[in-house]
C-alpha cells in the first residue's frame, strides 16, 4: 500500500523594510504592502499543493532563526527576499549555507540597475535562482520554481 504523499513545504521570509511595503518608495517597489503579498503567495501556494509560511523582520539574528528554524520543521524550499541584507550579511548566507534547503532569492526592484553598493550580492552563486526587478509577482514565480525543481528531483 502507497503511503501518504507529504505536502511539499515552503517558507517566504522578508528582510529588513519590507514590512513597510505600499509606502516606502512606492515609485520602485510598488504600492503593494507585505500583508498582500504573503496572503498571495499563501493562495498560489495553495493552487499549486504547497505549504507556505510567511515571515519578515528587520533583525537579521531573527532572520538567521528563522532559517535554522526551516530545517526543524522540514521546509522543503525557501524564498527570501533578504533586502539590505542581500549586501552585508555574511551570517544570513551561512545560515542558508548549513540548512541545505533549495532557495530562490526574490527581489522586487532589479537591484542590477540601482547604486553601484546594491551590486554586492552576498547570495546569488548560493541560490537555485534569482528573480529581480518584476515586483510581487517575482515571487508567485519563485513559487512555481520551487515547485517544478521540486518535482523534477523527485521524479
Amino acid at each position: 500500500m502507497a503511503g501518504k504523499v507529504e505536502e511539499m513545504k515552503v517558507m517566504m521570509i522578508n528582510g529588513p523594510n519590507l514590512n513597510m511595503l505600499g509606502k516606502r518608495e512606492p515609485s520602485l517597489y510598488g504600492s503593494t504592502t507585505i500583508e498582500t503579498i504573503q496572503a498571495r503567495v499563501r493562495e498560489k501556494a495553495a493552487d499549486l499543493g504547497l505549504e507556505a509560511t510567511c515571515f519578515q523582520s528587520n533583525h537579521e539574528g531573527e532572520i538567521v532563526e528563522k532559517i535554522h528554524e526551516a530545517a526543524d520543521l522540514g521546509i522543503d524550499g525557501i524564498i527570501i527576499n533578504p533586502a539590505a541584507y542581500t549586501h552585508t550579511s555574511v551570517a544570513i548566507r551561512d545560515a542558508l549555507l548549513s540548512v541545505q534547503i533549495p532557495f530562490i532569492e526574490v527581489h522586487i526592484s532589479n537591484v542590477a540597475a540601482r547604486e553601484e553598493f546594491r551590486q554586492v550580492n552576498l547570495f546569488s552563486d548560493i541560490a537555485e535562482g534569482t528573480i529581480a526587478g518584476l515586483g510581487a509577482y517575482g515571487y508567485i514565480l519563485a513559487l512555481d520554481a520551487l515547485r517544478e525543481r521540486h518535482d523534477i528531483k523527485n521524479q
